[in-house]
């Protein structure tokens, strides 16, 4: 293979999804564990799983994989062999999405990355090995209605807020480090409690239950697999669903319905709506909620201004991201001359 990463333009890739006669399966997974050279795994695995038609977002580390893909259905078993094949990843737990989608992912990225979750924190800050206790859909329900349980939403606010678990404690944050220190600080009287946690796929719970319990906190447990493989073990064990509306979810989607519940707003008029997008124009790529009449009525922008932008020549969209990339690095160094102090050019 004389390429091991995508040289398409991204009308190619959709075209290319497009005109699969077949249909795909998509699914996510991760795993802790020790891999000892990342960069030369990293490649072989471009190498077998781009021959196989995987398509997908794969992060790599000296402390494992974090995986969220599609595979054609007729290479789903071929795929499962390759893993358990593979000494790090035999007998992997999988999700399966209960929604496909050939666009899912347009194209097959592997990156090595320092840690499988951006943490924020510290190499070696605790061990990341003791987790809390994993259950079940229909064990995460039944603790749900225990007197004192507390449930937290170990996602970004943007995921939250388009469906979750009644009651859940959803902190309006960015990143995973804000996330677990605004946790252990809010329920630092509540360290004999039980705690339930859930993500979308489980890996942020995974870390989030080990630095919990490495915060002193005693009953700290976690849904197994996620919102993805709840959605699947509610619908095939027929349980009722305590997750209401959509669970974001990170490829081309944006999101898998769980339940019919609407729980957003369309964040330019208010009306009811739960549908991320990005907006169109590419240098603001803004991810945001947008109803079907705003879609019309902005072109698919988050403003008036994103949409007048949108509409220019290419040449004149060229210049206005050069001025812009211009203030930006001038602000940087006013900031680095003034200490990092919130100052810039169009305020010196």
């Amino acid at each position: 293979m004389k390429h091991l990463h995508n040289i398409h333009s991204r009308e190619e890739l959709i075209k290319q999804r497009l005109a699969e006669n077949f249909k795909r399966r998509t699914v996510s997974f991760y795993r802790y564990v020790i891999i000892d050279n990342p960069h030369e795994l990293r490649n072989q695995l471009y190498k077998d799983w781009f021959t196989m038609g995987v398509m997908g977002r794969v992060y790599i580390a000296k402390e494992g994989i974090n995986a969220q893909i599609s595979v054609p259905e007729h290479e789903v078993d071929n795929f499962i062999n390759y893993l358990d094949s593979t000494p790090y990843f035999a007998k992997m737990p999988m999700k399966w999405a209960v929604e496909d989608n050939n666009l899912s992912f347009l194209k097959l990225k592997l990156k090595v990355r320092k840690k499988i979750v951006a943490d924020g924190l510290e190499d070696g800050a605790f061990d990341v090995t003791n987790v809390g206790n994993h259950l079940s859909a229909e064990e995460f329900n039944k603790a749900l209605l225990e007197d004192g349980t507390i449930v937290v939403d170990m996602r970004n606010h943007y995921e939250s807020e388009i469906g979750r678990f009644n009651n859940a404690i959803c902190p309006d944050v960015d990143t995973f480090r804000e996330e677990v220190e605004y946790v252990t600080e809010a329920l630092k009287d509540k360290k004999d409690a039980k705690v339930l946690l859930y993500c979308t796929g489980g890996v942020r719970c995974e870390k989030a239950s080990a630095y919990l319990k490495h915060q002193g906190f005693k009953d700290v447990n976690q849904l197994f697999g996620g919102i993805i493989e709840y959605a699947r073990q509610i619908e095939e064990n027929n349980l009722e669903s305590q997750f209401i509306g959509k669970n974001f979810v990170f490829d081309e989607r944006l999101g898998e319905r769980i339940t019919d519940d609407i729980i957003a707003h369309c964040h330019q008029c208010g009306e009811p709506c739960d549908d991320h997008t990005n907006c169109a124009n590419n240098d603001c790529h803004l991810l945001f909620i947008q109803c079907a009449k705003c879609a019309e009525k902005y072109e698919g922008c988050c403003s008036d201004e994103c949409k007048e932008i949108n509409r220019l020549p290419k040449e004149e969209r060229i210049k206005i991201r050069e001025i812009k990339q211009k203030d930006y690095a001038q602000t940087q160094i006013f900031r680095s001359r003034r200490g990092n102090l919130q100052y810039s050019p169009c305020n010196a």
